[in-house]
C-alpha cells in the first residue's frame, strides 16, 4: 500500500538531506506562498516581489524533478511512465498559464489565471507526496535517497526560473534547452541587491554549466550507443543525474554537497 509522504516525519523518509524532506519542504513552501498571495494585504510591489519568488521556485522545482527524479522513477517502477507522464502534463499546463500571466500583465483575466495555476500547483503537490514520490521511498535506501537530494539540489541551483512552455519535459531534451535557458533567467532578473561583480560572476558560472550539460548530454548519447542503446539497470537508476553537470559533480563526490554542515 502507497502511503503519503506529507505526515512522515523526517527519519522515515530518509533523513532531512533525503530528496524526500527536500520536495516536501519546497512544496510546505509554496503553500505558505501561495496562501500569502492569496490573502493579500500587502502593497503591490511587494505582492509583485512575492509572485516572482513563487514563479522562480515553481519551475526550478520542477526542473530538477524532470531532470533528476522522474527518469530514476521511470526505471525502477513498473507504473513510472504512467505516474510521471500525468505530472508532467500538470507542468506543462502550469508553465503554459504562466507563460500567459508574464505576456498580458493588464489583461483583466491576469487574477483568474493566477489563481487556476495555484489550483493546479497544489494538485501537483498533492500527486507528487502521494503517489510518486512514496514509490522513491519504497525503492531506495535513505543513503541513496541522501545521494539523489544531494544532485536534486545542485540540478535545482542553476535551473530555469521563468516558464519555457516550449522545453522538452524529458531528459535529454530538457538539459539541452533548459540549462542555456537558466542563463537567460537570470540575466531577465538579477538580484536587486547583487553587485555588478556578482552578476558577472553568476552569468559565468551559469554559462559554463549550461555548455557544459550540453557536452554531457553528448557524452551520454555516446556511451549508450557504445553499449548498443541498452537502457542501464535500475539500480544504477540514480546515474541519470549525469545529465547534468553539477549533479555528474555531486554524485561523484567532486563537489561538496549542500547542508553538508547539517
Amino acid at each position: 500500500m502507497t502511503v503519503s509522504i506529507a505526515d512522515q516525519d523526517a527519519a522515515s523518509l530518509g533523513g532531512r538531506r533525503s530528496v524526500l524532506c527536500r520536495q516536501r519542504r519546497d512544496h510546505a513552501k509554496l503553500d505558505a506562498m501561495m496562501d500569502r498571495y492569496r490573502s493579500g494585504g500587502m502593497a503591490a510591489t511587494e505582492r509583485d516581489a512575492l509572485w516572482l519568488d513563487i514563479v522562480r521556485l515553481v519551475f526550478s522545482h520542477a526542473f530538477a524533478e524532470e531532470t533528476v527524479l522522474w527518469p530514476i522513477l521511470r526505471r525502477v517502477h513498473p507504473a513510472g511512465e504512467e505516474l510521471t507522464e500525468q505530472v508532467e502534463q500538470e507542468h506543462q499546463a502550469i508553465n503554459e498559464l504562466i507563460a500567459r500571466v508574464e505576456r498580458t500583465p493588464d489583461d483583466a483575466c491576469r487574477a483568474g489565471w493566477i489563481e487556476e495555476a495555484f489550483v493546479l500547483i497544489s494538485q501537483d503537490i498533492r500527486d507528487e507526496e502521494d503517489e510518486l514520490l512514496p514509490c522513491l521511498r519504497d525503492a531506495f535506501s535513505d543513503r541513496r535517497l541522501r545521494s539523489i537530494g544531494a544532485a536534486w539540489e545542485a540540478v535545482r541551483a542553476t535551473a530555469p526560473t521563468r516558464p519555457h512552455p516550449a522545453v522538452s519535459r524529458r531528459p535529454p531534451g530538457n538539459a539541452l534547452s533548459g540549462v542555456p535557458l537558466s542563463v537567460f533567467d537570470r540575466l531577465r532578473a538579477p538580484s536587486p541587491v547583487a553587485s555588478p561583480a556578482v552578476r558577472r560572476a553568476t552569468v559565468l558560472l551559469a554559462g559554463a554549466a549550461a555548455a557544459a550539460g550540453c557536452s554531457a548530454v553528448a557524452r551520454r548519447a555516446v556511451r549508450r550507443q557504445r553499449h548498443g542503446g541498452r537502457p542501464w539497470r535500475a539500480r544504477h537508476a540514480s546515474r541519470d543525474l549525469t545529465l547534468h553537470p553539477l549533479g555528474r559533480a555531486m554524485t561523484e563526490g567532486r563537489l561538496r554537497k549542500p547542508d553538508a554542515g547539517r
